[in-house]
């Protein structure tokens, strides 16, 4: 790398002097809030080794979803930031390949008459989701005639679905089974109804060549098993690393 090219990379990604990166706790696949106010997870480590990368010092901005993490990166308030692929976000953003790969399911009462995914999208069916979240979105293009009502945040999405007595909830599979033993009687239906493609985005405004250099990171850190690795450390079941380009 010549030197021009590392300065340009470094006024690409780290415009202040710092890599400022957007992290929503609002997905524990990706991080989780410690005591204290900090931030751990894969998305963590991903942020710390691209920042040990380019040399410069790493800022996390914490956020609680993911529209509002997806935003800090659309306003250029964070230089990178983790979220779903999703067309409407890439008008903005540029994305890599999906680092990881995890599911989204819909949750129902126990004693509901839904059994299949193709059950869901039926007039009268209400369906709680994380506003701005990876599913929310795909679920505003693929619903027809269910309603979609949309909770605060995708961690809110359980309480907020039993609160207003609505008949279905959509979410990641791992944050509705970790909320089942706070909420007794509701299931899961039996299949995911969409795989949420994880990667990590920057600016478009940050230009060709920086997109590019993120999407080459992020395919070394899946080769050289980092992203499984972080994906252990953190106790993440479920979750898989996605394939290499």
């Amino acid at each position: 790398m010549t030197t021009n090219t590392a300065a340009d990379l470094l006024s690409a990604f780290a415009p202040t002097g710092r890599l400022r990166a957007s992290i929503n706790v609002g997905n524990p696949i990706l991080a989780k809030r410690e005591p204290g106010g900090s931030a751990s997870g894969v998305s963590v480590d991903l942020a710390l080794a691209l920042a040990g990368q380019l040399t410069v010092e790493l800022d996390l901005i914490i956020f609680e979803s993911a529209g509002e993490s997806v935003q800090a990166v659309t306003d250029e308030e964070a230089d990178v930031g983790f979220f779903a692929i999703d067309p409407k976000r890439g008008q903005e953003i540029a994305f890599t390949d999906a680092y990881v790969l995890i599911e989204g399911y819909y949750l129902v009462p126990q004693a509901s008459c839904i059994q299949t995914n193709e059950q869901v999208d039926q007039n009268g069916v209400r369906i709680a989701v994380g506003k701005g979240s990876a599913y929310d979105l795909y679920l505003q293009r693929t619903i027809q005639k269910a309603q979609l009502v949309q909770a605060p945040t995708s961690p809110a999405v359980f309480s907020f679905f039993v609160e207003k007595g609505l008949e279905v909830a959509a979410g990641v599979k791992q944050q509705l089974e970790r909320d089942l033993p706070n909420f007794p009687g509701h299931r899961l239906l039996p299949e995911r109804f969409m795989v949420i493609r994880q990667a990590m985005g920057l600016p478009k405004s940050r230009g060709e060549m920086a997109a590019a250099y993120l999407t080459d990171f992020v395919e070394a850190q899946k080769a050289n098993g980092f992203v499984d690795k972080a994906l252990q450390r953190h106790g993440i079941n479920g979750a898989t690393v996605a394939p290499l380009r």
